[in-house]
């Protein structure tokens, strides 16, 4: 029986709104808040949330005409329920549940993360085991799946995620917001220079970036105090090698002690492009097949939603209308609401 599933993502800074029909992407539409935020160095809370308020009409509005269907169509209604920001993540879901109350309509909880994972569905198919490298701004984890939708957290960040990592260390350098794309466009003209450290040799998957963002941060007061100017360039080969490195050295460990099938990329550093180099090489390497996924997919949107939430909709996971938020939602628990 054909589905057809309107998805919301409101997690962060990007309103977006998305249609599935049996898996065929209809529309995806996405308003960024980039350029409000990038005033602040970062996002600011109050702010995407008062954005958000002001786009989701307009989002699910032009993802209606451009799939040219009208709410009745609607077999389900899906939206981010976590992790994310607890104000952004909340006008998504009361839009959703208002949507799904007036026309009386399934609603279905999505996990952010599990999104990520699932966009490489758009180009490739997932071949289980798998391991994802879920790499963003607000999170850092090697996810093992040995089957459809079964999540387990290997590694995590014990501290900062990388994406925040390299927004701070962008900021000390003077480099604008968000740092992942200057940072990885001026180490393409560095060379690895500075000794920084690789925090956390215990044998784990696990990750630490507080003490590297530390380390940069110290390197360039001392060397401005001493009069020394910072190369930035090779400041920034430097750092990216290092936090990438971590990344890649762990993941690959992770692949080959669980003997997974496949590795798949996942978050908005995944559009870093050292990371999809040395992981495509380091995969091959030892026999792994991988999915990079497509650049659209690697910053939050809709999409990504809708692709889970299509498979939760064939399995009737369903919530009620008194579902809430959870910006700290654990992949493993998706289950639980």
């Amino acid at each position: 029986m054909s589905k057809t599933i309107l998805a919301i993502e409101s997690s962060c800074d990007e309103t977006a709104c998305a249609i599935v029909r049996d898996d065929v992407l209809l529309s995806n539409i996405v308003s960024t808040q980039i350029e409000v935020h990038t005033k602040y160095g970062g996002v600011m809370p109050e702010i995407a949330s008062r954005l958000h308020a002001e786009n989701i009409t307009i989002v699910i509005k032009e993802a209606l005409e451009k799939a040219n269907l009208t709410l009745d169509d609607i077999d389900a209604f899906a939206v981010t329920r976590g992790p994310g920001l607890i104000g952004a993540l909340h006008v998504g879901i009361q839009a959703i549940k208002t949507l799904s109350l007036l026309y009386n309509k399934p609603l279905i909880p999505v996990h952010h993360l599990a999104g990520h994972i699932y966009a490489n569905e758009y180009v490739g198919e997932l071949k289980f085991p798998l391991l994802a490298v879920v790499v963003s701004g607000g999170n850092t984890e090697l996810v093992l799946m040995k089957d459809e939708l079964e999540f387990e957290i290997i590694g995590r960040t014990k501290d900062d995620a990388i994406g925040e990592c390299f927004d701070k260390v962008a900021r000390v350098l003077g480099l604008p917001y968000p740092g992942g794309i200057p940072i990885d466009k001026n180490a393409k003209l560095g060379k690895h220079t500075y000794k920084l450290p690789v925090p956390l040799h215990d044998g784990s998957y696990n990750f630490s970036y507080s003490g590297l963002k530390t380390s940069v941060i110290n390197l360039v007061h001392k060397l401005e105090q001493n009069g020394e100017e910072v190369n930035i360039n090779d400041m920034c080969k430097s750092f990216q090698d290092t936090a990438v490195g971590m990344v890649i050295d762990r993941s690959i460990k992770a692949a080959k002690d669980f003997n997974v099938k496949q590795i798949v990329l996942a978050g908005g550093v995944s559009a870093n492009s050292y990371l999809r180099e040395e992981m495509q090489k380091e995969a091959k390497r030892i026999g792994v097949d991988i999915i990079i996924p497509p650049m659209w997919c690697c910053t939050d949107n809709a999409a990504m939603i809708a692709k889970v939430a299509s498979r939760l909709y064939d399995r009737k996971v369903f919530a009620p209308l008194d579902i809430s938020v959870d910006p700290n939602w654990e992949i493993e628990d998706y289950l639980k609401f």
